[in-house]
């Protein structure tokens, strides 16, 4: 998925933990596409937080009908410098890139694209299913993976149960479940289902700072309440992590990592190091393949999309400013 914010704002976070040592992160809207836009919304990155780990992103989307194809069409688009994680609770999205990659994703399934040094690709839902749900996640690279040729995974994830919950994990590893997608950093991502009014206490890295991404129903992290589509975030040091559901059934994400501790430059859809690497990046897109779209360069081609790429917005007139990993 694509930022298409046609103002992308580089912004200096600063965290706020409250006295239990969790964070929560209000939502904003964004649209994504065009005229017939859905409604994203936006949790990572904000003012408060930039990073959880190396998660530098998340957009969460639905539920939203799905009478047609399209509802989300979001044409060819770059990045640099970062993974991007698609995952699904309702709906079909049909994914291209310019390794040649063509999969469909299902609720269930992850898929998992390494931009590495560039490449493109385009996402569009289907009409398999009526309503349109789900979670668009980036990883930061680090620095010494971020020149990697890009490549794509796709993988149907495990489910391990603790009592009452069910943890499908689709990144990195947790109670005894692995998914084999790679991470160039310790990071974890779970989808957590628990029926209303359970708990669960689910064994945690002391190194990694962890977040709960809610969906509809609102949620207690280690005591704290998290209402719904809002982001709670534990900073490292803790060794369990509590969440209780309350009214009604509860699915979250879980998302968590070692902190990375890199400056990054992140704007539109690179991740880079420099305001004058996001400049050069910005340049090569706009002349190289929005100017002519059939020319393969750092960003390849994509075959089989009914459109042409997604042009760069402008860039601000200020110096894009490194993040920390707060």
């Amino acid at each position: 998925m694509s930022n298409l914010e046609k103002d992308p704002q580089e912004l200096v976070c600063v965290a706020e933990p409250d006295a239990a040592g969790v964070e929560v992160l209000e939502p904003r809207e964004v649209p994504l596409g065009g005229p017939r836009a859905i409604m994203v919304r936006r949790t990572l990155p904000q003012r408060r937080r930039s990073l959880i780990g190396a998660w530098c992103f998340v957009d969460s989307y639905g539920p939203t009908p799905a009478p047609r194809a399209g509802v989300m069409d979001t044409p060819p688009h770059p990045h640099t410098g970062l993974q991007t994680v698609s995952w699904l609770y309702e709906g079909q999205i049909e994914h291209r890139d310019s390794t040649g990659a063509h999969q469909l994703v299902d609720p269930g399934q992850v898929n998992l694209m390494t931009a590495g040094r560039g490449i493109q690709h385009s996402e569009v839902s289907t009409t398999a299913a009526r309503t349109l749900h789900g979670v668009q996640l980036w990883t930061a690279l680090p620095d010494s993976a971020r020149g990697v040729a890009p490549f794509f995974e796709h993988h149907v994830a495990e489910a391990a149960t603790v009592g009452d919950a069910t943890l499908r994990v689709f990144v990195g590893s947790w109670l005894g479940v692995t998914s084999p997608v790679t991470a160039y950093t310790p990071l974890v991502a779970a989808e957590l289902a628990l029926p209303a009014g359970a708990s669960v206490e689910l064994p945690a890295d002391p190194g990694f700072e962890y977040g709960l991404v809610v969906d509809g129903e609102p949620a207690r992290l280690q005591g704290v309440e998290v209402p719904p589509h809002h982001l709670g975030v534990v900073g490292t040091g803790a060794d369990a992590l509590r969440i209780d559901a309350t009214d009604g059934p509860l699915r979250v994400l879980l998302i968590g990592g070692t902190p990375l501790e890199e400056p990054i430059v992140m704007w539109w859809n690179f991740v880079g190091r420099s305001h004058d690497e996001i400049v050069a990046l910005r340049s090569e897109w706009q002349h190289e393949v929005v100017a002519d779209a059939d020319r393969a360069g750092r960003f390849g081609h994509v075959e089989g999309y009914d459109g042409g790429p997604l042009p760069a917005p402008e860039l601000p007139n200020v110096r894009l400013r490194p993040r920390e990993h707060r």
